[in-house]
C-alpha cells in the first residue's frame, strides 16, 4: 500500500526538483555529492518540506540538510528555533544550523525580517556550499503575494509572484507552489510530525496575516471557490509576459544606449511603453538606484521627460540617482 496522497504529492514535488538540482550539478563535473538545504520555520509547509527531503535524498544520492532562522521577534524564540534544529536531525538531515539574525527596521517589519533571513540563509549556503535551498511557499502563499502585488500597482512583474526558483545561480527552490497549503498540513498530522503555529501569521498587525485570514476568504465568499488557483494560474502567466518583456527590453537597450551612458530619447519614444519603461528601470539600477526602493511611480515620472517633455528639471531617485532631460538625451547619473 502506498503513502497518503498527501504525503505522495509533497514527496513528488521535492523529487522532481532533486532531480533538477542533481542535472544541474552532474553538468559542473562535480565528484562530490551535492548538499540541498532545506529552510525550516516549524510551521506545517516547512516541517512537510523536511520530511520530504529526508525521504527522498538518500535514494537519489543527495546529502540532505536544515536551517532555521531565529529571527528573535518573539520571547523564546532562540528556544523554539533549537528545537526545530533537534526535528530536523531526527529526521536524520545533516548538517544542521540555528542561525540567529537582527532585524532591522527598513521597508516595514515583513520586509526586514525577510531580508535578514535571506541573507542569512545565503550565507549559510556559502559556507556549506549547498547546491540548492529549498523553501515551503505554497499555492495559497502565491496567491497571497499576486494579491499584495495588485493592491500596490506594482505592474506585471510583481502579479508573477514567487518563481519556483530564484537568487543568485538557483539557489532558492520552491517545489510546493502547486500544492496547497491544506495538503502540506494533512502531511505532516499523517507522519505525526510537530508543527510550530507562528502566532505573526494570525496577528492582524501584518498585512499578510490580515490578506490570509480575511482578505481570502471575503473573496472566495463573493466569488466562490477556486480563487486560490485561478490567481496562482495569473502568476504563471503573468511571469511569462513579464520574462518576454524583460528580454525584449534587454535587447532595446543597446539600441538607444550610447558610450557614455545617456539614452537617446527619439528611440526611447518609439519603443512600446512596457519596452521603455523596462529599460529606464533598467538604466537608473545600473546607474545606482536600489531595486527594492524603486517603484513604479518613480518610472513613471521618469518616462514623462520622454512622453511629456515641458521643461520639467531633474527626477531625484532614491540611491541619491538623478535623471535630466538634456536636449535629445536622457543623462542617469549618481550623486
Amino acid at each position: 500500500m502506498g503513502p497518503h496522497p498527501a504525503v505522495a504529492a509533497i514527496r513528488l514535488a521535492v523529487r522532481r526538483v532533486l532531480h533538477d538540482v542533481l542535472n544541474h550539478h552532474c553538468a559542473q563535473d562535480r565528484r562530490e555529492s551535492p548538499l540541498v538545504l532545506v529552510a525550516c520555520s516549524g510551521g506545517a509547509d516547512s516541517m512537510a518540506l523536511a520530511s520530504a527531503l529526508a525521504f527522498e535524498a538518500p535514494k537519489l544520492g543527495v546529502r540532505a540538510g536544515g536551517v532555521t532562522i531565529d529571527h528573535g521577534l518573539q520571547e523564546g524564540s532562540d528556544l523554539r528555533a533549537a528545537e526545530v534544529a533537534l526535528r530536523m536531525r531526527a529526521l536524520r538531515l545533516d548538517p544542521v544550523e540555528a542561525v540567529a539574525v537582527t532585524v532591522g527596521r527598513e521597508g516595514g517589519p515583513e520586509a526586514a525580517a525577510r531580508d535578514a533571513r535571506y541573507a542569512a540563509l545565503d550565507a549559510v549556503a556559502e559556507r556549506l556550499g549547498a547546491g540548492a535551498v529549498l523553501l515551503g511557499h505554497t499555492r495559497d502563499d502565491q496567491a497571497e503575494t499576486v494579491l499584495l502585488g495588485l493592491a500596490r500597482g506594482s505592474g506585471t512583474r510583481s502579479l508573477s509572484g514567487m518563481a519556483a526558483t530564484s537568487g543568485h545561480g538557483g539557489r532558492y527552490r520552491r517545489p510546493f507552489l502547486d500544492v496547497d497549503r491544506q495538503t502540506a498540513r494533512k502531511a505532516c498530522l499523517i507522519q505525526s510530525l510537530p508543527v510550530w503555529d507562528d502566532p505573526h501569521n494570525t496577528d492582524p498587525a501584518y498585512t499578510r496575516s490580515r490578506l490570509r485570514h480575511e482578505g481570502l476568504p471575503a473573496l472566495e465568499k463573493a466569488l466562490g471557490k477556486g480563487v486560490v488557483e485561478a490567481l496562482a494560474r495569473t502568476a504563471q502567466l503573468s511571469r511569462d509576459d513579464a520574462d518576454a518583456l524583460d528580454a525584449w527590453a534587454a535587447a532595446a537597450e543597446g539600441t538607444v544606449l550610447d558610450d557614455t551612458g545617456t539614452l537617446d530619447v527619439a528611440a526611447l519614444f518609439a519603443l512600446p511603453p512596457a519596452v521603455r519603461r523596462r529599460v529606464l528601470r533598467r538604466a537608473v539600477i545600473g546607474a545606482g538606484s536600489p531595486a527594492g526602493s524603486l517603484f513604479a511611480r518613480h518610472i513613471e515620472e521618469v518616462d514623462r521627460l520622454i512622453t511629456g517633455w515641458r521643461g520639467q528639471g531633474a527626477i531625484n531617485l532614491p540611491g541619491r540617482v538623478g535623471v535630466r532631460r538634456q536636449g535629445g538625451r536622457l543623462v542617469i547619473r549618481q550623486g
